[in-house]
């Protein structure tokens, strides 16, 4: 892992890939590449891990090669995106503990709610570099 930022979501799951389309919109300078939790990237990526990243319901950012979940996880996006997203990092004052169980009753119950897809997303061609091979 060397130092770009990398967003490991589920590929299957609506509200996971509305999210990933909601930083590609705003991440104008291509801070950010992604890769579908289910591919092989991902995988390679997790590989090293340790084995609680590999059980997620989550999407994880790889920044730094330091791997993060959940609230800490979007709250770090945030901060990456121009505009007035950066301010939502000062919630980061507030421990997980407090922070991840609304987080946690959104991954449970994500593909309820917003839906399951059959396959992967799969970017437009405008996008396709922002993804890992």
């Amino acid at each position: 892992m060397n130092a770009e930022k990398i967003i490991l979501f589920d590929g299957v799951c609506n509200f996971c890939n509305s999210s990933v389309n909601f930083v590609i919109k705003r991440d104008k300078n291509s801070v950010f590449k992604f890769a579908p939790i289910q591919s092989e990237r991902a995988q390679e990526i997790l590989s090293s891990a340790d084995d609680s990243f590999k059980k997620l319901d989550s999407f994880i950012l790889v920044d730094n090669g330091k791997l993060y979940t959940k609230t800490t996880a979007a709250l770090r996006v945030c901060k990456s995106l121009p505009g007035l997203w950066p301010l939502l990092y000062a919630f980061i004052i507030i421990p997980t503990f407090l922070r991840d169980p609304f987080y946690n009753l959104i991954a449970k119950y994500r593909y309820q709610w917003f839906g399951k897809a059959d396959n992967c997303m799969i970017p437009t061609p405008e996008v396709r570099a922002k993804f890992l091979n």
